[in-house]
């Protein structure tokens, strides 16, 4: 349940995540960075979901469980001055 709560809180820092990112991206290298942006290009550019965008309310609400759960997985490997830089508690 905690993680649930840690990932609906990280969902209303979403200001912070563009800087976040940007430096992420940039400066710091590895294997994760790039899965993690295959991961959420793969997920924008694909057609899947695990629930259809037709079905109004809850198809949106899967796109953003599932980009949440990718954002909070970057958070939670990124190298510890970053997130104390961006003030996330991972």
């Amino acid at each position: 349940m905690t993680a649930i709560v840690k990932r609906a809180r990280l969902f209303f820092k979403v200001k912070k995540f563009i800087p976040f990112l940007y430096e992420y991206f940039t400066r710091h290298g590895g294997r994760r960075k790039w899965l993690s942006l295959l991961a959420i290009l793969g997920y924008v550019i694909l057609p899947f979901d695990l629930i259809p965008d037709f079905l109004s309310i809850f198809g949106m609400v899967d796109d953003v469980m599932i980009l949440t759960f990718i954002l909070h997985q970057i958070v939670k490997h990124a190298p510890a001055e970053l997130k104390e830089k961006y003030d996330f508690d991972y």
